[in-house]
């Protein structure tokens, strides 16, 4: 049996409706503008926000993006991680179990330091990714922000090394 003597017989009985894309974010809205909600649960301002979260997902370090928002390294690194941005506590998963055990009462601080390796900061800064989870709010808007803030093809030209991939090849002009 073919394939269309299994057709035979079938008929459309309904039409499909073209509803187009739809649109559900607001990333036309300044990043700054949509922290400013949230301002008070962030360790710094709106404005110091945005510009971390845009210099470190530009691939600038927490230190270099502290440095652009005019605050510390380690304010830095709460407010990223307030904002959902993976990546900055500085010890692993193991280790930051050594914290954990810590802040239950297991063990000793100064013992909890030197199992989890690193330094006073680096402890520090466990510390409060332990005790403050992301704001899905503020995550939402961050995520929405940086997906928004270069779209595909939005500034590829001839001189980048991905522009060439926009054009069509010549058989499907």
């Amino acid at each position: 049996m073919t394939l269309s003597e299994i057709a035979e017989g079938l008929e459309v009985t309904a039409s499909q409706q073209d509803r187009g894309v739809a649109v559900a974010d607001d990333t036309d809205t300044p990043l700054v503008d949509r922290l400013r909600a949230h301002e008070a649960d962030l360790p710094c301002t709106a404005a110091a926000t945005a510009t971390l979260v845009d210099a470190y997902t530009a691939g600038r370090s927490v230190a270099d993006a502290a440095d652009e928002a005019g605050v510390t390294p380690m304010t830095a690194a709460k407010t990223l991680h307030r904002c959902g941005v993976s990546g900055v506590c500085p010890l692993a998963p193991t280790r930051r179990g050594v914290v954990r055990d810590w802040l239950d009462g297991r063990m000793a601080r100064s013992e909890a330091v030197a199992l989890a390796g690193g330094d006073e900061n680096d402890f520090a800064l466990a510390t409060y990714v332990e005790t403050h989870d992301p704001l899905p709010e503020v995550a939402t808007v961050v995520e929405a922000g940086i997906a928004g803030s270069s779209p595909l093809g939005g500034d590829l030209g001839s001189d980048d090394p991905l522009g060439d991939a926009l054009d069509a090849p010549e058989g499907l002009r």
